[in-house]
């Protein structure tokens, strides 16, 4: 049991580690790959979300076909030659293909570990074995920019996408040889398209179920949105250098913190109670931080870095925060469309419509970005 679940925490691992080691070479990439708008570059983290978001639509499906480790080979096999070609990639066209390619991939093992667990085990040890994975999961964040950073000082950034495909290539070797078949033939079903459809149909038509993926959505598109900027934030208007990777660290180390916290309020005050007031926490905070003039202009306009002052579009990733490609001039504006995200979630959560608070927030970021 014990080498079955650091083998389901490592295949997690490699989705974080796609992303945040990623992180501390977006500068240098997008200089290394004459990237003409600063922002673009961004696009290199919402590419692989866009991926995922893709993927993991079609994995589910696949695995209940195929069975779990020939669509993880599949995934694998995707997502190893995503960071091939983001590893030669002469140009960002090319590199966003290859982090598509890598998204898509990746998806697999997000669906497969999660479908085997629960091919194999119930109950409670069903449940300690999440926990455990999704600990290894969240620690990784912690880690990952810095493991970044040490991979850029050494060789490069391109030498990432080497790691990748090193990480990837064990975690198919080890699932070959050390993984059974979780899925017997005789429990498979085939793939049926008007079955599919019927799913997704069914959950549409469920008030519950599309209010709180609505507003999940729209939540995690302020994520999205910080992880796509942070490394300019940190970097270019905070001037951190290579201490980026440590305060990004410790921020992801304060979201897996509210992590463990939430697994146990969640048992004391319910699940709809509890994300009612983390959504209003994070309009609040997010719209404090945004009126804090020391924090949304943190060095005078002439010691910003020029590409902190050009009207550029920000990519917010995917969903609906992709409509609110917002004019980045300084963090007021990313932690604007954070604001505009969480209203939007938490009146998706309590009306399933959007009301008079979401729309004076974006009349808000409208004007502010008009400036």
């Amino acid at each position: 049991m014990k080498e079955f679940v650091v083998l389901m925490a490592y295949l997690t691992a490699i989705i974080a580690l796609s992303i945040d080691a990623m992180l501390p070479a977006l500068g240098v990439m997008g200089e290394d790959l004459n990237v003409t708008r600063d922002n673009d570059i961004q696009l290199v983290i919402g590419f692989i979300f866009l991926g995922m978001t893709i993927g993991q639509l079609f994995y589910g499906p696949l695995a209940d076909a195929i069975g779990r480790k020939r669509s993880l080979y599949y995934g694998l096999g995707i997502y190893i030659i995503g960071s091939f070609i983001a590893w030669v990639a002469p140009n960002l066209t090319i590199m966003l293909i290859g982090r598509f390619l890598q998204g898509i991939g990746a998806s697999a093992p997000r669906i497969g570990t999660m479908a085997i667990i629960r091919d194999k085990y119930q109950g409670r040890e069903m449940a300690q074995i999440f926990s455990l994975v999704m600990g290894v999961f969240i620690l990784v964040p912690c880690i990952a920019p810095t493991l970044g950073q040490l991979i850029i000082h050494l060789s490069g950034w391109r030498s990432i996408f080497a790691f990748y495909i090193v990480c990837a290539l064990i975690g198919l070797i080890w699932s070959h040889f050390r993984l059974e078949e979780t899925l017997t033939p005789e429990k498979r079903r085939p793939l049926d398209i008007g079955h599919i459809m019927s799913g997704f149909k069914q959950a549409v038509m469920t008030p519950v179920t599309l209010g709180y993926t609505i507003a999940s959505g729209l939540s995690f598109c302020a994520l999205i949105g910080y992880l796509s900027c942070s490394q300019q934030i940190f970097q270019e208007i905070f001037q951190t250098g290579d201490a980026f990777a440590i305060y990004f660290g410790i921020l992801a180390a304060a979201i897996g913190a509210a992590f463990f916290t939430n697994s146990a309020l969640v048992q004391k005050y319910g699940m709809r109670r509890i994300t009612r007031l983390a959504l209003i926490a994070q309009v609040t905070a997010a719209s404090l931080a945004s009126e804090n003039k020391s924090l949304a202009h943190p060095a005078s306009v002439d010691t910003v870095p020029t590409s902190a002052n050009q009207e550029d579009h920000v990519s917010m990733g995917v969903t609906a925060a992709r409509k609110l490609r917002a004019i980045l001039d300084n963090t007021e504006h990313v932690l604007g469309i954070e604001w505009l995200c969480a209203a939007q979630a938490h009146e998706f959560h309590s009306e399933l419509r959007p009301g008079d608070g979401a729309r004076a927030v974006f009349e808000t970021l409208r004007m502010r970005v008009a400036k």
